[in-house]
């Protein structure tokens, strides 16, 4: 037999045995088991730099299940993964067996006994969702990382997890009371203290080694590194349950918790203390453990992006206090902030700033991925810790040994228990850039432990720190971890390569099988160097987007929200794009149908391009996937009916057809059929065409030349979109009433062009022969091809567009763009998709919202004074791409009161009228828009600035939602507003 007859006999057999395997878990277990390529490419990684390809994934509804699981892959030698939300970053929730994700069923919250001040949880329960139950008592569980929006309990229990309030509430070890474990033989064991729990023989080899217990660990705050076999000395209580937490999923598999609560303050103050660089900070934190704060957190000014409210200084630290009544609260944080020796201090008591503040802190994980210039950083020493007192000096060698290394990092992180997270910028796409992520690694651990610390202080050793254990413990006591381990495990069946026998830290890298060289693709992806990898790159798992719960503007990710599937996140689909580049797992290249499906749900929202803290751009990939997938095939109908709108709009414009298109879209059986025909889910309405154009209306507004509006102000160009144009021409007249009520001249857009020479602009005397040279056209953005992938007619349309443009790029003035969605195009898809013109970045960099031309352009206009609560919802693309804080203080000026929803409308463009994706669709706007509008005072002003937004509005709530210059153009009706002085 060949050896190519031996590898293919020998793949068969795999997979044969990979079939049993899955056949047999369908018969053992009541939950879902999915052995397909998606199930299996979205546990590859979790926020690490390291990658395993598992061969299923099982998500069990009960303890039963677990056991059923154990039993199955205990007879076949499987290894087993405990995962839950994802965001281990030291490589421990991968693996290549069986991955059991407790976030599907095992999520519950069982108990809350408030004056016992426990909870009964079950892994997979989010943190945030343990605080907002036990909030309303009085009480929250102590330790919080900064991923408590989506990690779980099992696996803060997993790692003891820490977060920013260890200093007065410590690790999830000093939280947890009891557990119930399962071991991989399938014994059910009830961990506790005073060798509750214990398996046969632990109780042996602690009281044989308790000298090695009592002086060969060390003593300080964060020792999160090993098996934390200290805490079965008689005189810690013999504690199981706290010895098994940070064991990694490598002894026993958690399937419930009992845990303890803390009182939570009343009320909080938060003194941000500033000083010259982080060592100086480092050294001042250790000084005011004494007063007794809740928090000393500290971060530099190259991860804070706006240090606007910030004292002075180049580093920070984040001192938060409580108290009974806010005036207790701030008294101690004043104290605090004179102890302290600053170079300045701010007190801050308002909940919202102090939030805003935090999210500085708290989306550092993710800044810290890039560096200032944008080059890429990442973990594998995120988290060592030392004795709070040793943490200036250590910071000061760490710094001088990156140098050494030519590497560069901006530490941060929990200073007042000496523990430093840090992205470094090590080259992990290269074998010399490898080979020096080990030098550096090994010369930094032992700098750690000659600073008395641990080599992780927080996220556990996973495979990124495991194999450097013997330079913190010594070989006696690695070997006595390995022996604690045979005890609980003695197959190694239970994430097998981590903590003992690990898996070298320099193998298994999540960068080896991407390609070597950048794609072709459409897009320029100027903030990755036109490499579509890099992009992809971008998601380090933080999973933000799993977050279920949006606080304020935010919009990640909708669909994640609707659906609850990791396949239907931002992180998700990053994770399908990256296996689809590395082309192991999923196989097809851009042909991929396990891609295609996970973008399928992908509202294009922009959410992610802001929200995210790595600003991973979700609705770029999958228009860049979609423009390749479908190169040179037959695409799906409504790429065609509703990708090119624009078409279709202007032909029935120039035939006048509107009014017969619509009085044939009110009989229902032909607007059945041609829903049917376009793609169109069937429980939508057709939107109503408008039986007179806006640029129509502004001819017959001004018929000679279509020149400029009169008045004293500045010149403005009004951009026609499509949905302005052909839907709600309504918008474009009242806006048009508006700025000319604060003085702006108004023009639009030219819409001829010669061939071979400068562009025929409207209302301008032209010769004859020249007027019958020149070419008609339209300006689009280019919006509903970009989002349906077809990029090539997309660019075609953008450059017509640029050329019909160039009279008032030649020019100073502002391009005013009404429908979000089409001024986030033109501000980042042109100049991304034409990267080498010249004009579109001119042009991208001329595009102001309503809003912000009349506080650029018209300053000392007043709006009318309207006082009138709003609802409604700040559009996706603006929140993500334009800001909207001049809408607020337009708001504001005419008396509208109240905030907008945040979230995404989830009809978006075309996604929402596409056959299959109502049901996502009516779930995401039930997030927070149709909440927000049902909630709303009586008789409010209903503000929807995009199509979409009160296209969905009207169609699922009954109500009219209106842009905010129609509610001004109406305030000008009743009168003008004073005027200003």
């Amino acid at each position: 037999m060949t050896d190519h007859s031996k590898r293919d006999t020998g793949q068969r057999d795999t997979d044969q045995r990979d079939t049993d395997l899955e056949a047999e878990l369908r018969r053992a277990v009541r939950g879902e088991v999915g052995f397909d390529v998606t199930s299996r490419a979205l546990v590859t990684m979790d926020a690490s730099n390291y990658r395993r390809v598992p061969l299923g994934v099982v998500a069990p509804r009960d303890a039963e299940d677990v056991a059923a699981v154990l039993e199955v892959c205990r007879a076949r030698g499987t290894p087993v993964v405990a995962r839950g939300g994802g965001t281990s970053i030291a490589g421990q929730a991968t693996g290549t067996g069986v991955v059991l994700d407790f976030t599907r069923h095992m999520d519950g919250l069982l108990a809350l006994d408030p004056e016992a001040r426990t909870a009964v949880v079950q892994p997979g329960l989010v943190l945030d969702r343990l605080q907002e139950a036990a909030a309303p008592h009085g009480l929250r569980f102590g330790p919080d990382p900064s991923t408590h929006s989506r990690c779980t309990l099992g696996g803060m229990i997993g790692n003891n997890s820490c977060g920013a309030h260890s200093v007065a509430w410590g690790t999830t070890a000093d939280s947890v009371r009891e557990l119930s474990v399962l071991t991989a033989r399938g014994e059910r064991l009830r961990p506790g203290r005073e060798w509750a729990g214990a398996p046969a023989g632990l109780r042996e080899l602690a009281e044989g080694e308790l000298a090695r217990l009592r002086t060969g660990f060390p003593e300080l705050p964060r020792r999160i590194s090993g098996y934390a076999l200290d805490a079965l000395l008689p005189e810690r209580g013999a504690d199981v349950a706290r010895s098994f937490c940070g064991s990694e999923g490598t002894l026993g598999v958690l399937t419930e918790a009992v845990v303890g609560l803390v009182e939570a303050p009343r009320a909080r103050a938060l003194a941000v203390l500033g000083y010259a660089d982080e060592a100086a900070a480092a050294e001042a934190a250790p000084g005011l453990l004494p007063h007794r704060p809740l928090t000393v957190e500290g971060m530099a000014a190259d991860l804070v992006p706006d240090p606007g409210g910030l004292p002075r200084g180049g580093a920070w630290l984040f001192v938060e206090t409580g108290g009974e009544t806010p005036a207790e609260a701030r008294a101690h944080a004043e104290v605090i902030a004179r102890a302290a020796d600053a170079l300045d201090a701010r007190v801050v008591t308002d909940p919202a700033e102090q939030r805003a503040l935090w999210r500085i802190r708290e989306d550092a994980s993710g800044t810290a991925t890039r560096m200032p210039d944008g080059s890429e950083a990442w973990p594998g020493w995120e988290d060592c810790a030392v004795p709070p007192a040793r943490l200036g000096p250590y910071l000061r060698e760490f710094r001088a040994l990156l140098t050494a290394h030519a590497l560069r990092g901006t530490p941060y992180g929990h200073f007042g228990d000496g523990c430093i997270h840090v992205r470094i910028d090590f080259d992990l796409l290269t074998a010399p850039g490898v080979a020096r992520f080990r030098r550096f690694s090994e010369e930094l651990a032992d700098l750690v432990v000659a600073h008395g610390g641990s080599l992780s202080g927080e996220h556990g050793d996973g495979q990124a720190r495991a194999e450097l254990l013997p330079r913190m413990y010594g070989a006696e006591t690695v070997a006595l971890f390995e022996r604690a381990k045979a005890l609980w495990d003695p197959d190694d069946l239970l994430n097998p390569g981590m903590l003992v026998r690990p898996a070298p830290l320099d193998t298994n890298l999540r960068f080896t099988p991407l390609p070597s060289r950048p794609v072709d693709v459409a897009f320029g992806y100027p903030a990755d160097g036109g490499d579509f990898s890099a992009a992809v790159r971008r998601c380090v798992g933080v999973a933000k987007c799993r977050t279920t719960t949006t606080a304020g503007p935010a919009v990640i990710c909708p669909s994640f929200r609707a659906t609850g599937e990791e396949a239907h996140s931002t992180r998700g689909r990053a994770r399908l794009l990256h296996e689809m580049l590395a082309g192991e797992l999923v196989t097809g290249g851009w042909r991929s149908t396990e891609v295609r499906d996970a973008l399928d749900l992908c509202l294009s929202c922009k959410g992610c391009r802001s929200d995210c803290p790595v600003g991973v751009d979700m609705a770029t990939y999958k228009a860049e996937f979609l423009h390749h997938h479908y190169a040179g095939r037959r695409r799906p109908a409504a790429h065609y009916a509703m990708g090119r709108l624009p078409e279709w709009l202007r032909g029935v414009a120039r035939t006048r057809t509107a009014p017969l298109l619509n009085a044939l879209a009110a009989l229902p059986p032909l607007a059945a059929v041609a829903k049917r025909a376009a793609g169109i889910a069937p429980e939508r309405g057709l939107p109503r065409l408008a039986g007179r154009t806006f640029t129509r209306w502004w001819r017959e507004r001004r018929p000679v030349g279509g020149g400029a509006s009169s008045g004293p102000g500045p010149l403005v160009v009004l951009w026609p979109d499509t949905f302005t144009e052909h839907l709600s021409p309504s918008v474009g007249r009242a806006a048009v009433r508006v700025l000319e009520a604060a003085g702006l001249r108004v023009t639009l857009p030219p819409t001829l062009r010669h061939p071979r020479g400068p562009a025929v602009g409207d209302g301008r005397a032209v010769s004859a022969l020249r007027l019958l040279s020149a070419r008609r056209g339209r300006v689009c953005c280019g919006l509903t091809y970009t989002s349906t992938g077809q990029l090539d007619r997309a660019r075609a349309v953008l450059r017509r567009a640029l050329d019909l443009m160039a009279p008032v790029l030649a020019t100073d003035a502002p391009v005013v763009v009404l429908e979000p969605s089409c001024a986030a195009a033109l501000r980042t898809d042109l100049p991304e998709l034409l990267p080498d013109d010249p004009r579109a970045a001119r042009l991208a960099a001329r595009v102001l919202t309503f809003a912000e031309t009349l506080e650029r352009h018209a300053p000392g206009w007043t709006p009318p004074a309207l006082d009138r609560p709003v609802t409604g919802q700040t559009h996706c693309h603006q929140h993500a791409v334009l800001g909207d804080a001049a809408d607020r203080r337009l708001r504001a000026a005419a008396g509208l009161t109240g905030d907008l929803a945040g979230g995404c409308c989830g009809l978006a463009g075309n996604f929402g009228f596409e056959r299959g994706h109502y049901e996502v669709s009516v779930a995401c706007a039930e997030d927070q828009l149709l909440p927000a509008v049902r909630a709303a005072p009586p008789a409010p002003v209903v503000l929807a600035d995009g199509f979409s937004c009160r296209t969905q509005l009207e169609q699922l709530a009954g109500m009219r939602g209106r842009h905010l210059a129609e509610v001004l153009a109406e305030g000008l009706d009743a009168g003008p507003g004073p005027t200003r002085t």
